[in-house]
């Protein structure tokens, strides 16, 4: 199951505090269905609990019929596609009128009277999100949306998220195929929202994702720099080595200085040794850059005999 339908799930079991609450959720869904007319009201979707959800909502508020159509999509419940729709125009109408809308009006718009405070609103947007909302898992990226058929709608629902007390939030809209998008991006923006929405699993678990997300790229950068260092060691070690053996089979150890011999030396014996650790483990143990200077040396007596 994707994680916008586990969002659904939990914000269909989510409490409902008191009647104003339950008027203003019902009132989100009908108004952002998929057709919100006089005659005409529908809902689809894949997620069954917010199906069933919509259908007892708004039997219950209103008393209307909602029958419920499914369609298989693919093999398995998971791609069930769920139609909801009040088939009496009469109830329709009287649904329409419930909640305040002028049947003459010449769009839809959020009627604000609708939405007493902000327990209200909270639940009208949690409406809202179960008919035309989506979230992205937070594995792959941070994005909230709303997919509404009208502009002014959409204009108005954008206003109302931004008017939130309680969560700074400013949605963008966009325009993508025939349909406005209103999202939101950002993970603490999000999980937010869907705290406010009342879905905190879902928020909790954004928070989780980000945490683990920014511990694993830690751990990916230090390893991907020790791996660097390590293979810059290697290399350095090599060429440490191909001058010491050029010493070695030319003119021999023993005839450098008693440092540079015992450097020389070690070095063959432990390619794998940074600078510390073969200072470290010399008989009058130098620093780093003490060892990097009797390296150096040793690569220049080296060049020496390559040149002559």
């Amino acid at each position: 199951m994707s994680f916008s339908k586990d969002t659904k799930n939990e914000l269909c079991g989510a409490e409902i505090s008191s009647d104003p609450c339950r008027h203003s959720l019902a009132y989100g869904m009908v108004l952002f269905s998929k057709v919100f007319t006089p005659s005409t009201l529908s809902f689809t979707t894949e997620c069954r609990p917010a199906a069933l959800f919509y259908s007892n909502t708004l039997s219950s508020l209103t008393s209307a019929i909602v029958d419920i159509t499914v369609t298989l999509t693919r093999k398995g419940k998971e791609k069930s596609l769920f139609t909801l729709s009040v088939p009496d125009t009469e109830d329709c109408g009287r649904i329409f009128d419930y909640f305040g809308h002028v049947r003459t009006a010449p769009s839809l718009r959020i009627n604000r009277s609708n939405i007493e405070d902000e327990d209200s609103l909270a639940c009208f947007l949690r409406g809202a999100f179960l008919v035309c909302g989506n979230v992205t898992d937070p594995e792959k990226d941070y994005h909230l949306e709303f997919v509404v058929p009208h502009m002014n709608l959409a204009k108005d629902l954008s206003k109302i998220i931004s008017e939130i007390d309680v969560m700074p939030v400013e949605p963008n809209i966009v325009r993508r195929k025939g349909s406005y998008i209103i999202y939101i991006k950002g993970s603490d923006c999000i999980a937010d929202m869907l705290t406010y929405m009342g879905a905190p699993m879902a928020s909790l678990e954004i928070v989780q994702k980000k945490i683990y997300k920014s511990v694993r790229n830690k751990v990916n950068r230090r390893i991907n720099s020790e791996t660097a260092n390590s293979n810059k060691t290697a290399l350095a070690a090599a060429k440490q080595i191909k001058a010491i053996e050029t010493i070695q089979k030319t003119q021999g150890l023993a005839s450098l200085p008693d440092e540079l011999r015992e450097l020389a030396e070690l070095r063959l014996e432990n390619p794998e040794y940074n600078l510390r650790e073969l200072g470290e483990a010399l008989s009058i143990p130098i620093s780093r850059s003490g060892v990097n200077h009797r390296l150096t040396r040793l690569m220049t007596i080296a060049e020496e005999i390559t040149e002559s």
